[in-house]
């Protein structure tokens, strides 16, 4: 069998020359092309004449014959024309490769394709460019997480306000923040590794009759030969195994999607408290030279966000009726196709724009300091409370906050200046209950809980 093309030579083919840069970026578009998908499916026909030849059903100069012939060149483009004509690809290639078979050795032709059904082909092609494109999905999950990791553990104590609903709440870090970006990258990368990838074989109805009692140890020996999982059965009509993995590629789409909206979010020019820091040229706008977009972040949302309409077309496709259906399983190949492609490009581009990401620490600690102290205000009230009551604490708290916003005065000094809060509370004492850093609860515990989980899953991976 031969091994997936290598991204040294191994080009693409493009959709389109205008838009593929954007949506079809970075390494995974390469494990998803025709050509892998026509990699995929005369691995599987070498591998079942081999996995035959295991078990005594044919000599093994046959499998050799029809192995060598699985390594010549086809032309997409015909088959894809005579596509149209069985409904699958499958079925001109198998035409193809008889023929190819036969110049070699005519007996060996007899034995192409014995027992399986278009339906094996592309099931077991669709697992095969699936567990090629998986490597370097995960291989960029872990570079952005790797690197979200240093941005946590350096930004630990860099207090950030917090934003809830999209407005001010209490203070946080931005380790923090990363951190929760880290474990959400983990936990989709965790999930998408975690699966397994069946072979498919069952022949015209499921049962693979034709290979008699040599059905269920061709389809160990075939699984063993892909590297792929094998089923209790064929899976021709049960679909979860392209169920669970769109769910796992939406899954990492989400997780992209809310770290990528969240910098766009912080780079906006009135919080500036991050930038991209890109090469020459890059997020700049035709008509406003002042402008420093963060486009990979905005690409990676671009991409990320066409993933969910993606998933709704697998599982709409998951009703499969009797023992093989009309139709469903022919409409998941475009749109699993089109979900490894814009969840690699989507990551592909995150990783690119933490890379290049910029903290501006000043700049959080001035849109803390912006608000006077009244992000802090519940703190005075839990400080109060014991001795005014939780009430009359939050109601006097909150007295104090409203004249503060209206006259544009620190808190400190209408705390200090209010009657019931005053007798109780120094100004002096009300700054030191208004210093942010002062109030992050576990923030610093939750970053190192987030390092932590991190550097056990690299471990794992690499044990």
């Amino acid at each position: 069998m031969s091994e997936p093309p290598s991204e040294s030579h191994h080009e693409p083919v493009r959709a389109s020359a205008l838009f593929d840069p954007l949506v079809a970026a970075g390494p995974v578009a390469r494990q998803v092309g025709d050509d892998t998908w026509l990699r995929g499916m005369l691995d599987f026909e070498s591998a079942l004449a081999a996995a035959q030849a295991d078990v005594g059903l044919l000599p093994w100069h046959h499998a050799r014959h029809i192995a060598l012939s699985c390594e010549d060149d086809y032309d997409l483009a015909e088959l894809g024309a005579a596509a149209a004509k069985s409904g699958n690809p499958a079925a001109p290639l198998v035409r193809a490769l008889t023929e190819r078979v036969a110049g070699r050795d005519r007996e060996a032709a007899r034995h192409v394709h014995r027992g399986a059904t278009s339906q094996d082909v592309m099931d077991t092609a669709a697992m095969l460019v699936s567990a090629r494109a998986r490597d370097p999905l995960l291989g960029e999950l872990r570079a952005t997480a790797d690197r979200l990791a240093v941005l946590a553990a350096e930004h630990a104590a860099t207090v950030q306000v917090g934003r809830t609903l999209s407005q001010y709440a209490l203070p946080v870090t931005f380790g923090v923040t990363a951190a929760g970006w880290l474990t959400s990258l983990d936990a989709a990368a965790e999930e998408l590794a975690a699966l397994r990838f069946p072979v498919q074989l069952g022949g015209a109805a499921g049962t693979l009759a034709s290979l008699g009692e040599h059905g269920t140890a061709v389809l160990s020996a075939l699984a063993a030969r892909l590297g792929l999982a094998e089923p209790a059965l064929p899976w021709h009509s049960d679909r979860t195994p392209v169920l669970r993995l769109a769910g796992a590629l939406g899954e990492v789409a989400g997780a992209i999607s809310g770290v990528a909206r969240s910098v766009v979010a912080l780079a906006q020019s009135d919080v500036g408290e991050l930038r991209e820091e890109g090469p020459a040229g890059s997020g700049g706008s035709s008509t406003m030279p002042h402008k420093r977009n963060p486009v990979a972040a905005v690409s990676a949302l671009a991409c990320a966000k066409q993933a969910p309409g993606l998933v709704a077309d697998l599982f709409a496709a998951a009703e499969h009726e009797n023992q093989r259906a009309a139709g469903a399983w022919h409409a998941e190949w475009w749109p699993l196709i089109q979900l490894w492609r814009v969840c690699g490009s989507a990551a592909h581009w995150l990783r690119t724009g933490v890379d290049r990401l910029a903290v501006d620490a000043g700049r959080m600690r001035e849109n803390l300091d912006r608000g006077g102290g009244v992000l802090l205000a519940e703190r005075v009230t839990t400080e109060l409370a014991p001795v005014l009551g939780r009430l009359a604490a939050h109601d006097a708290v909150t007295a104090c906050c409203h004249r503060a916003l209206e006259h544009g005065t620190p808190l400190a000094e209408e705390l200090a200046a209010d009657r019931v809060v005053g007798a109780h509370l120094s100004r002096e004492a009300a700054q030191r209950l208004l210093d942010p850093a002062g109030y992050l609860g576990s923030a610093t515990v939750f970053v190192q809980r987030a390092l932590a989980r991190h550097r056990n899953r690299e471990d794992d991976q690499c044990g």
